[in-house]
C-alpha cells in the first residue's frame, strides 16, 4: 500500500470516516487530495471538511460504501439536515459534498457524482442581517479611546481600518506593516481577498491618521515584514509582541470596546463593513466604485450591505392611528 499523505493540520479532526478508510487505496487518495490541493483558504478548507465528514459518517451508519452512494441518500440527509439547521448552512453542506463527489468524479473513483441532482432549500437574500452603526454611533465608539494607551492606539486604527476602508477581519489580520505605505501625499493599504486576490485601496484620512499615530508610539514602522496589528506583552502593558492578533481577538476586541460604549450585543466585526458602505453610498458614492473597495467581484455582493433604503423613521410608524 502507498503511504498516503497527512491530513493538513488546519482541519478540525486528523482522521478520515470510516466509509472512506475502508475504501480503495486511490480513494482515500483522492478524497486527501480535494483538501489539500483543491481548498486553499483554511476557512473553506474546515467549513467543507465538516460538511462532508458529517455527511460521509451518516452514511457509514447506515454501512454504505463509498461506491454505493446514490442520490437518495443524498436527499434524505439533506432534507433531515435541513429540520435543524438554517438555510443557508444546509445549502452550504450540499455545495461542499457536490464539490467532494464532483472531485472524485474527476478523479475516476465514482462514475457519477450522486449529488448533482439533489436540490437545496430555497434561500434569497436580499439584505445582510448583519446590524450597521449610525453616525453618532461611530463617534460614541471612537470617543473611549485613550492616545496615551499603546493599546487603545492599536485598536482605534485597527477599527479605522474597518470602518473606513471596509476590510475584512480576515484581511485585516494578515496585514503587515509593509501594507500601509504612503506615496506622495496619499496612502494605502493592500488587503490580502477572498482567493488569494490583492485589493489595493486607498487609506481614508482619518484611517491613515489612526494607523500613523499608532506605528509611532508602536515604533514598529521599520519592522516591515512582521504583522502591522499586534498582541500585548504580559501584563498587557504597552510593549507589542511579534505575534499578530489573530481573527478571535480582533472580535473579542470588538465585543469588548462596543460593550464599553453601550451599543448592541449583536455588534460584530462585519457591522463595520457594512456601517463603511452603507455611509460611503448615503453620501454620493456609487455602487460599483464601493464594490471595488470591498473587494466584491460583484455589486450584488455589495448591495446586501447597502441600508439606505431599511433605515425608517420613528415617524414613520406613528402614522398608523386608529
Amino acid at each position: 500500500m502507498d503511504m498516503l499523505p497527512a491530513l493538513p493540520a488546519s482541519l478540525p479532526e486528523a482522521h478520515l470516516p470510516a466509509i472512506v478508510a475502508r475504501a480503495s487505496d486511490h480513494a482515500r487518495r483522492r478524497f486527501i487530495e480535494f483538501f489539500t490541493a483543491s481548498l486553499r483558504n483554511p476557512n473553506t478548507r474546515a467549513a467543507y471538511w465538516h460538511a462532508c465528514t458529517s455527511f460521509l459518517e451518516h452514511l457509514s451508519t447506515l454501512n454504505v460504501d463509498l461506491g454505493n452512494v446514490e442520490p437518495l441518500h443524498v436527499a434524505v440527509y439533506i432534507e433531515g439536515l435541513s429540520r435543524v439547521r438554517s438555510a443557508p448552512t444546509v445549502k452550504q453542506h450540499l455545495a461542499a459534498i457536490r464539490r467532494l463527489f464532483d472531485f472524485l468524479v474527476v478523479g475516476q473513483v465514482l462514475p457519477a457524482n450522486p449529488s448533482a441532482s439533489v436540490r437545496g432549500p430555497k434561500h434569497e437574500v436580499t439584505e445582510g442581517k448583519t446590524p450597521i452603526l449610525d453616525a453618532e454611533e461611530v463617534r460614541l465608539l471612537f470617543s473611549q479611546f485613550d492616545p496615551a494607551r499603546l493599546s487603545d492606539l492599536r485598536d482605534r486604527a485597527v477599527l479605522g481600518v474597518m470602518v473606513y476602508s471596509f476590510a475584512r477581519v480576515s484581511a485585516l489580520a494578515k496585514l503587515r506593516v509593509r501594507d500601509y505605505y504612503r506615496q506622495g501625499s496619499r496612502a494605502w493599504f493592500v488587503l490580502d481577498e477572498k482567493g488569494g486576490r490583492q485589493n489595493r485601496v486607498p487609506a481614508h484620512h482619518q484611517a491613515a491618521e489612526y494607523v500613523d499615530q499608532y506605528l509611532k508610539v508602536a515604533g514598529i514602522t521599520a519592522q516591515r515584514a512582521l504583522p502591522l496589528f499586534r498582541s500585548l506583552g504580559p501584563g498587557r502593558g504597552g510593549t507589542l509582541t511579534d505575534r499578530g492578533l489573530d481573527r478571535r481577538e480582533i472580535y473579542a476586541m470588538v465585543r469588548r470596546r462596543a460593550t464599553a460604549v453601550g451599543l448592541p450585543a449583536e455588534i460584530g466585526c462585519h457591522s463595520f463593513r457594512g456601517t463603511g458602505i452603507t455611509n460611503y453610498l448615503k453620501n454620493g458614492g456609487t455602487i460599483e466604485v464601493a464594490a471595488c473597495l470591498a473587494g466584491h467581484a460583484s455589486t450584488r455582493t455589495t448591495q446586501l450591505y447597502d441600508r439606505r433604503s431599511k433605515e425608517v423613521g420613528q415617524g414613520e410608524i406613528e402614522r398608523v392611528r386608529f
